[in-house]
């Protein structure tokens, strides 16, 4: 590899995972006879789901709601959900 390829490969395997890029490497030299390209062994790090995160906290504290909150809760919905459909019809 000269080194201008390798200048250009660096930044990119910098970002990814060692270990799953070894791994990746070591089943593609057992699998194949032909060196790899990039994206045949690449393996980024997992990024944090904020969404994922939030969702579960989210869950975790509906969990820790009574039965009888949350049916309250439900029938106040349902109630303000008829009022609008009311105030909408009545505008027409």
């Amino acid at each position: 590899m000269s080194r201008i390829k390798a200048k250009m490969l660096l930044p990119a395997l910098m970002e990814m995972d060692y270990d799953g890029v070894m791994t990746k490497l070591r089943h593609f030299a057992s699998t194949y006879p032909y060196p790899p390209t990039i994206a045949e062994i690449a393996v980024y790090p997992k990024m944090q789901n904020e969404h994922m995160e939030n969702m579960k906290k989210w869950q975790e504290e509906a969990n820790k709601v009574s039965e009888q909150t949350k049916q309250q809760f439900r029938v106040q919905l349902e109630k303000l959900i008829i009022q609008k459909v009311n105030h909408e019809n009545n505008k027409l």
